[in-house]
């Protein structure tokens, strides 16, 4: 992945020492601009001022958590970017709270510790498979399905497909 020196990603994590293990690899990447914010609420703030290319939010923290904040990214009327990627780095991994933050719209999760590999992972697959959005009563957000395999013969799962 090249160009990375035009990019703003925005960190945002209650943990000084994860926001910077975070912005040292994204710099060591080779991006350019590194924006931190350690509540959902003051990334917002962010968010609307800033042209951010990418998100990487924690789950638990004050104010306004990650869940909190990935809903109002993808939902709320006054979003400046619905569509931006979000990943989310957490150390809660139970399968309740990766299916919430997923239901809320992040685009890939990643474990704490974070490793380099991972995260670079990670920013590939927002930027170089990007799954397209799909809108329901319910949901805005990535399209959950990973692979695009058939339905076996229940074509009426999908109808919009």
């Amino acid at each position: 992945m090249a160009g990375l020196g035009n990019i703003t990603v925005l960190v945002v994590d209650d943990n000084f020492h994860m926001i910077s293990i975070v912005s040292t690899i994204l710099k060591g990447f080779g991006v350019g601009h590194v924006l931190t914010a350690k509540d959902g609420a003051t990334a917002l703030e962010l968010i609307s001022a800033s042209d951010v290319d990418i998100i990487f939010t924690d789950y638990r923290m004050d104010f306004l958590d990650g869940e909190e904040l990935v809903r109002l990214i993808r939902n709320s009327g006054d979003s400046t970017n619905r569509f931006i990627p979000i990943i989310m780095l957490t150390g809660y991994s139970e399968l309740k709270k990766v299916r919430a933050v997923r239901d809320a719209g992040i685009d890939e999760f990643v474990r704490k510790p974070v490793t380099p590999k991972e995260i670079y992972a990670k920013m590939v697959a927002v930027v170089n498979r990007q799954r397209p959005f799909v809108k329901s009563p319910s949901y805005f957000g990535p399209d959950r399905r990973r692979q695009n395999k058939p339905l076996g013969g229940r074509a009426d799962r999908r109808k919009n497909d």
